[in-house]
């Protein structure tokens, strides 16, 4: 679904209080990032942000609805609650929470690939 530049734009400033954010078409959407990491997205004019096993509750707790990718791939990105979408006061928790989880998915990533491989271990 297409997305308006000026929904962009709205997203970028709802989002501001949590840092620089940059918005990077991708795959027929947008991706949203705050210090080089994707936070959020943007599909059809609405946004989303990652959760993990960590801050998901909060967004379920919530009543908040999943981005399910064209073709029924569940991810790990909810819609923030309504009131969040017209206040940066109100959408800053719900940003930090998707940053943090963020930023725990770099660390586990970074984790893997400074793993040792076991001995007999073949590479990819």
């Amino acid at each position: 679904m297409a997305i308006s530049p000026s929904f962009v734009d709205h997203a970028v400033d709802l989002l501001s209080a949590l840092g620089p954010v940059q918005a990077r078409r991708m795959f027929g959407g947008v991706g949203l990032y705050c210090d080089g990491l994707m936070f959020g997205l943007l599909d059809g004019d609405e946004l989303f942000l990652k959760t993990d096993g960590e801050t998901r509750p909060w967004f379920l707790e919530a009543g908040c609805r999943m981005w399910i990718y064209p073709g029924m791939y569940e991810t790990s990105y909810y819609r923030p609650p309504d009131e969040a979408h017209e206040d940066a006061e109100a959408m800053l928790p719900w940003a930090r929470l998707a940053l943090d989880a963020a930023v725990r998915a770099q660390a586990a990533r970074g984790a893997k690939a400074r793993a040792p491989r076991r001995a007999g271990a073949k590479a990819r």
